[in-house]
């Protein structure tokens, strides 16, 4: 019986989700409303607060799947690039790949419907698994890890938010390729940008 109770729990969840993210793909997030959302999945105001206590709540439970979602795709994508574990930034290309399954859905959070919340949720997912990364590699003392982290997370946001929006036909090799040089070689080297000595 508990079973049948905790499967009927995840479907009612999953459909809210789902509405969440099909009205912010329509309204934007900051325009829906909870009896919106309960339209949109059929069901009543109650069974909404007998499983989130309002938007924000509904919105941080979807980054709970998110989170599990990436946490799986990173570890098993690519035996070859997983073997390699020295290398910088290994988190990036799961994470364009896990996008590129879910365009929009992405592009419903990081665009400009998703509004702050949304914004702000990714991006403690993402510092999550950057910060993991950035624990194994040695401390460069010039540069605080804090800030490493958050031009990390910054610049991925960006190109996420460019591809979704602008070029959504490239690969989710390419666009992590592009990120990796602009974030591993600098933006100087990857552009042709030079420092004028004065």
């Amino acid at each position: 019986m508990k079973k049948a109770i905790d499967r009927r729990a995840a479907r009612t969840r999953r459909a809210l989700h789902d509405a969440m993210i099909s009205l912010i793909l329509r309204k934007g997030y900051e325009a829906t409303t909870i009896q919106d959302i309960i339209d949109e999945a059929d069901v009543g105001r109650s069974t909404f607060y007998a499983h989130y206590t309002g938007k924000e709540d509904l919105l941080r439970g979807g980054f709970e799947r998110l989170r599990t979602d990436l946490t799986e795709a990173r570890d098993s994508y690519s035996p070859r690039r997983r073997a390699r574990r020295s290398e910088p930034l290994v988190f990036s290309l799961a994470m364009f790949q896990h996008a590129d399954g879910y365009k929009d859905v992405y592009r419903a959070l990081v665009g400009r419907r998703g509004g702050a919340v949304a914004v702000s949720e990714i991006r403690r997912v993402l510092s999550e698994f950057v910060r993991q990364e950035l624990s194994t590699v040695e401390r460069n003392g010039a540069i605080p890890r804090e800030l490493a982290l958050q031009f990390i997370v910054s610049a991925f946001l960006t190109v996420l938010t460019w591809w979704l929006e602008r070029k959504p036909e490239l690969a989710p090799t390419a666009v992590d390729e592009m990120f990796r040089r602009l974030v591993i070689k600098g933006i100087g080297s990857s552009t042709g940008l030079r420092v004028r000595s004065t």
